[in-house]
C-alpha cells in the first residue's frame, strides 16, 4: 500500500477549557488507534495462529532463499576458479604437501 502524504490538520480555535481540548485530544487518539488498528500488520497481529503462520512462511522461505543464493554464487564461483590454469599446480601442491606429512608420520 503506497504511503499517502501526511496532511495538516486545520488550524483550530483554541479551546475554551482543558476539558474542550482534553476531549478534543481524545478524539484524534481514538481515530490514530482505529487507521491503525485497520493496518495488515495489526490484522495479522491479532490473531496467534496467523502470525505464528505467517512467521513459519516467513522462516521458510527465508532460509529457502538463503540456500539457493548460497548454492548458485558457490557454483559460479567454482566454475570461475576451475577455468583458472593456477588450480592444478594448487592441486599438485596440495597433494606434495600431505604426502610429506605422511613420511614424516612414518618416521
Amino acid at each position: 500500500m503506497p504511503r499517502r502524504p501526511r496532511q495538516r490538520p486545520p488550524e483550530e480555535a483554541p479551546p475554551a477549557s482543558d476539558t474542550e481540548q482534553l476531549a478534543r485530544e481524545v478524539s484524534k487518539l481514538r481515530a490514530e488507534v482505529a487507521r491503525l488498528n485497520g493496518h495488515r500488520f495489526m490484522r495479522i497481529q491479532n490473531s496467534f495462529w496467523r502470525l505464528v503462520g505467517y512467521q513459519v512462511l516467513n522462516g521458510l522461505f527465508l532460509g529457502l532463499g538463503t540456500v539457493l543464493g548460497a548454492t548458485i554464487l558457490v557454483s559460479v564461483l567454482a566454475y570461475f576458479l576451475s577455468q583458472i590454469e593456477l588450480l592444478p599446480l594448487v592441486g599438485e601442491w596440495a597433494s606434495e604437501v600431505l604426502r610429506q606429512i605422511e613420511e614424516q608420520r612414518t618416521r
